[in-house]
């Protein structure tokens, strides 16, 4: 489905079309096209490009480094970006991090940690869920007690993405234990170099270090690093998890993939016919396309609606949604692609091995892709507990 684009959207389109031509390093996009693992040189490289241009975050204010593009524009942005196959930004930093601190931190800790992050000087990652307190985030028993200047953060967090990369970790802590359990949390930036901070691995099954565990051991954090009021955390956890959860919609995406989808389903034989042509799968395939599209709209009536700029439980339907049909894409290309696709072979997926286009190693990124995205309707909310949140504040359930 094409929208209807005024005049200035098209320039802007092809302006954008055009830096993605002559600034996105092709062996960059083709790691991403390939579904092949990108290091921390690749990541920081390509942030630093987008911040030249002036382009690595669309969401900030224009006082801090912002675009000022419309909500259409951010839309085709995001859409271009996803064509292009351009690598992952910095996302904990620039789309997590930063509307917190925009919206509550002071303003020297902005003047000190917006430009830090904008130009990938700080690699920053999430320290919210801990082995007993997932989905049920507010149950955290990760305590920061108060020394004078200091807070004594003592605690463990789990399926810290990429906190082997990181620099700092910005942190919910249990600083009391009266009232409610959602009460008494509080919003703390640490430094990843203090002493007492231990990062230990957690392979997936694609062999990958993608996440771990975070261990606390006496770590001093000074109170100058405390975003906001204390024990008002949790009110700065759900604005971040708005955030969070519009992106993993990650609609630009699903939109490539679906094309990716057609294009494997044209190249397979069923019965003597293109795989695409068989009416179950070619239902199935349509299936995705029209919830895809109506996904769509749906985001960008809300964007119309100044909803992004206030984001709250509409934030919950995109994310349900999104990630169903990025998981249902993912289901159906490793059933067009065969047996090929069961295959698996780190080698390809950690870039010691090359291939062709056309062989059969293009496929084995498949079901490591598959099963990674298992993970989508898990983290940054369960989608069960998102429908309780749509049932609630938008039926009012």
């Amino acid at each position: 489905m094409d929208l209807e684009y005024k005049p200035e959207d098209l320039q802007f389109r092809d302006e954008v079309r055009q830096f993605f031509k002559d600034h996105l390093p092709s062996e960059l996009s083709e790691k991403v096209r390939k579904r092949r693992h990108m290091q921390r040189e690749d990541a920081v490289r390509w942030h630093k490009i987008l911040a030249e241009k002036g382009w690595i975050a669309p969401g900030w204010p224009v006082k801090y480094g912002g675009t000022g593009w419309s909500s259409m524009q951010r839309h085709i942005w995001a859409e271009e970006y996803a064509k292009a196959y351009a690598p992952p930004t910095l996302s904990f930093g620039l789309n997590l991090l930063a509307p917190v601190l925009l919206g509550f931190a002071s303003e020297e800790q902005k003047q000190h940690f917006l430009p830090r992050i904008y130009h990938a000087e700080d690699w920053w990652c999430q320290g919210y869920s801990e082995p007993g307190a997932g989905s049920d985030l507010a149950s955290l028993n990760t305590r920061a007690v108060r020394e004078g200047d200091f807070y004594i953060v003592n605690g463990q967090k789990t399926w810290t993405t990429l906190g082997q990369h990181a620099d700092w970790i910005f942190c919910l802590v249990r600083t009391s234990t009266e009232g409610t359990k959602q009460t008494g949390i509080s919003f703390l930036l640490i430094d990843m170099k203090t002493p007492g901070i231990t990062v230990r691995p957690i392979i997936t099954m694609d062999e990958t270090h993608e996440v771990n565990e975070v261990f606390f051991d006496n770590v001093k954090v000074p109170v100058a690093n405390l975003v906001g009021e204390e024990n008002k955390g949790w009110t700065y956890a759900k604005y971040l998890l708005g955030h969070e959860r519009t992106g993993i919609a990650a609609i630009g995406n699903s939109k490539r993939e679906l094309k990716v989808l057609k294009r494997l389903a044209l190249s397979k034989q069923l019965d003597g016919a293109p795989l695409l042509q068989d009416p179950q799968f070619a239902a199935r395939v349509a299936d995705i396309e029209i919830e895809l599209m109506a996904l769509e709209m749906t985001a960008l009536a809300l964007v119309a609606d100044g909803a992004s700029s206030k984001i709250g439980p509409e934030a919950s339907m995109l994310k349900v949604k999104g990630t169903e049909i990025s998981q249902a894409i993912s289901e159906m290309l490793l059933e067009a692609s065969g047996p090929a696709g069961l295959a698996f072979d780190p080698d390809y997926l950690h870039n010691r091995k090359d291939s062709s286009d056309s062989g059969e190693d293009a496929l084995a990124a498949l079901a490591p892709h598959y099963f990674n995205l298992r993970k989508i309707t898990i983290f940054g909310g369960s989608n069960e507990v998102q429908r309780n949140v749509i049932s609630k504040m938008i039926l009012g359930l």
